[in-house]
């Protein structure tokens, strides 16, 4: 009843021009059921009978508040004993406002949780239903009615877009202000709109998700169903992020929310411009198969086309013979008939509209991007090439086009690209391994990195830990040399950049080696030094990383990208959030830019992706099963053609630094 009520109260009504109070109630003058005005100042507000308290007027489904905080608590008290069910709270001055606000809002959620109170807000704009004319907002405009709904944690975003649909006349189903999202959050609306009939697409505008959990699962099972189109504010987040680790300096919330969007199915949007047009091409079409097609009376303006397609990594369509032929038979002999498609800049609408028509028969074609520049010979109006397949128009300088740049139109084609791929993806099945549990957890009680690898299944080189020259030497000889020798210590990460690193050693330089290594790390000041690790030197094959960072939203963030000391420098690194599946782990391998020196270049031998699919499994698992490990990273992993083995391995605690 959040969206059909029968009856509403506006609670804090008032005649007075300009009040949040007033803007509501004129805003319902087109709903059709009863409206009811709470104002014990009042017995009539705007033709609508005024109560003193909600407790004292009729029975309603919703209840929109709009008074000072202060009495919101009270008021929504009421409404509970009264059994109203739903509620929308317009009042700002809640956690938004500091301690004394978030106090409030704590009380809130209290007494909405003991009367079961559907709360909207606080501190929001409030809810539309333009199917209803259930306006309960302060907007000074009216959406149009139509298939898009939006959700949005900004109110003022809501009404920016709100004059720019309707400018474009662009029509809504729900639109939804969430606010502080005390009790209703964008995972509950997006639950109630999955059977929404008058709801087609659904836009999302987020700052922050807190439930990471509940929304990935909600929306892992609403974009089989409808696309979703996501909005992330807050991309640069760098000075929360926690520099303890190479994952941790570069994993913050916003690649947790992108890796989550692209797991359970939502399709992000870079911008604004973006939001709105992959909303309004999804809101036409919900599945393609097949190529694209250009087709253009200038060949520059083709070109561009077909230039985002392959950036968008969009496949051209190949024409079969017969289209090809009846190409031929509309076209002049200068026409390009192969894709893109010229019709040269003399066509006219007719000639344009039957090379589409030609082309849309063939059964390679998936989607048609349609451009036209404004020609003496073209008429923009005569040009009609609605048909079943998707057909994007790109009339440069004319109103009524879908876009006037190619590159747009082809970035909101790979959106439906991308949902048709969404829709058709199979269950996720996350491979599981066996762990001694005990032994791991004693391992990382007792702070034994590399046992926790061993006992996880992942390939680590001979080792051995020394607190002494003496034992150095000892330990180098049983490992076998050359070695490896790096200093142990919790609060030195970048172990090579302070000559904490020894590379090569042999016999007679292993104690001069461990003396310099502790003495190095002695004059960093305050550490802790462990030990140095004396490790068999592992020579060649290719270094790249794999961590995990938990997100306090959603969990474990899993990290894979190319290793070693630059890896913050390139940032060539992908995302995941735990648990994933086989074909996750793949993925993760493969949408690095440094994954073709791993497939082998210039007759070196490819690096085994199997082993690094295998490594990312165990750690997404190690990371759910042992929530107290706040961060971990293997850096480098080196990988040769048939294994790999991990050389260094961090691990963080809740509360800890190692």
């Amino acid at each position: 009843m959040l969206f059909e009520p029968e009856r509403v109260a506006v609670i804090g009504a008032t005649p007075k021009e300009g009040k949040v109070g007033n803007a509501i109630i004129k805003n319902l003058k087109s709903f059709a059921g009863e409206v009811y005005a709470v104002n014990p100042s009042y017995s009539e507000v705007l033709g609508h009978p005024c109560y003193p308290s909600i407790i004292e007027a009729p029975d309603v489904d919703l209840a929109v508040v709009a008074i000072p905080a202060k009495s919101v608590l009270e008021v929504v008290e009421q409404c509970g004993k009264k059994g109203v069910k739903n509620v929308v709270v317009i009042s700002a001055g809640f956690k938004e406002a500091g301690r004394e606000g978030a106090r409030l809002e704590a009380r809130l959620i209290e007494i909405s949780k003991k009367h079961k109170i559907n709360l909207v807000g606080p501190n929001c704009l409030g809810i539309i239903n333009c199917h209803n004319g259930l306006n309960a907002t302060f907007s000074s405009s009216t959406p149009k009615p139509g298939n898009i709904a939006f959700l949005s944690q900004s109110g003022a975003f809501i009404l920016a877009v709100i004059e720019y649909f309707n400018a474009r006349n662009i029509g809504f189903s729900k639109i939804v202000s969430l606010g502080n999202k005390a009790v209703l959050d964008e995972s509950d609306f997006m639950e109630m709109l999955a059977n929404d009939r008058h709801t087609d697409v659904i836009m999302l505008y987020l700052e922050g998700i807190e439930n990471g959990r509940k929304f990935m699962e909600v929306a892992e099972k609403l974009s089989k169903i409808k696309p979703v189109i996501a909005l992330k504010s807050g991309k640069t987040d760098a000075g929360a992020r926690a520099a303890s680790s190479h994952t941790g300096s570069i994993a913050g919330s916003y690649e947790a929310c992108m890796a989550a969007f692209r797991q359970s199915g939502i399709i992000n949007a870079e911008s604004s411009e973006e939001l709105f047009d992959f909303a309004k091409l999804l809101s036409k079409f919900r599945d393609v198969r097949g190529g694209v097609a250009v087709i253009t009376n200038s060949g520059g303006p083709g070109v561009m086309a077909a230039d985002a397609a392959e950036n968008a990594k969009l496949r051209l369509a190949s024409f079969s013979k017969e289209t090809v032929n009846c190409l031929k038979s509309i076209l002049p002999p200068e026409a390009s008939l192969y894709n893109p498609i010229d019709v040269l800049g003399d066509a006219d609408a007719e000639r344009f509209v039957k090379a589409v028509e030609c082309v849309a028969a063939d059964n390679s074609v998936g989607s048609i991007i349609a451009i036209l520049t404004p020609t003496a010979s073209i008429d923009f109006e005569k040009v009609s090439v609605s048909m079943e397949k998707p057909v994007v128009t790109c009339f440069m300088g004319w109103n009524k086009s879908d876009f006037f740049d190619p590159v747009r139109a082809v970035k909101s084609l790979s959106a439906l690209y991308r949902y048709t791929g969404i829709k058709r993806r199979k269950e996720k099945k996350v491979k599981t391994y066996k762990f001694d549990r005990e032994a791991v957890r004693k391992a990382i009680d007792e702070k034994r990195p590399f046992e926790i690898l061993k006992e996880c299944g992942i390939p680590i080189p001979r080792y051995g830990i020394t607190r002494t020259a003496n034992e150095a030497v000892a330990v180098a000889d049983s490992v076998g040399y050359p070695v490896v020798m790096k200093v142990l210590s919790p609060e030195i990460v970048h172990k090579t950049d302070v000559g904490c690193v020894k590379l090569d050693v042999e016999r007679e330089d292993v104690r001069k080696a461990f003396l310099e290594i502790v003495t190095r790390a002695e004059m960093l000041g305050n550490v802790r030094i462990d030990g140095v690790l004396i490790q068999q030197m592992i020579k060649g094959g290719r270094e790249v990383i794999v961590g995990m960072k938990r997100d306090p939203s959603f969990g474990p963030l899993l990290m894979f990208g190319l290793g070693g000391i630059y890896v913050e420098v390139f940032r060539d690194v992908t995302f995941r959030i735990a648990p994933i599946s086989e074909n996750d782990a793949y993925e993760m391998i493969r949408e690095v830019k440094s994954y073709r020196l791993l497939r082998g270049v210039r007759g070196e031998k490819p690096c085994s992706v199997d082993a690094i699919a295998d490594v990312i499994l165990r750690i997404s698992q190690l990371s759910l099963e042992f929530p107290e490990i706040q961060e971990m990273e293997i850096n480098p992993l080196k990988v040769f053609e048939d294994r790999c083995y991990a050389l260094d391995f961090r691990i963080i605690k809740r509360g800890g630094k190692g």
